[in-house]
């Protein structure tokens, strides 16, 4: 149970990291103009990295790809209208 508790505290705070480091780098290609803006960069990268654990799920690598392709479109570009 200990073993499991400590697990779980680590993968909890290797998420964090993670969303943080996207979010840092998010936020930085929204101050150069390489990703939107309209958007915060903690929610892009809670949106990034939940569609990233679907991968998982996929059915191919080339599925993989496009998803990958959707995501990069997704913070690239700015919301028309």
């Amino acid at each position: 149970m200990i073993n499991s508790l400590h697990r779980d505290e680590q993968v909890g705070q290797a998420r964090q990291q993670l969303h943080g480091m996207v979010r840092d780098l998010l936020a930085e290609g929204a101050r150069t103009g390489a990703f939107r803006a309209d958007v915060g960069p903690d929610e892009l990268a809670t949106s990034c990295l939940h569609a990233v654990t679907a991968a998982r799920e996929l059915p191919s690598e080339d599925a993989v790809h496009r998803l990958v392709t959707v995501i990069f479109d997704a913070v690239s570009h700015t919301a028309e209208g």
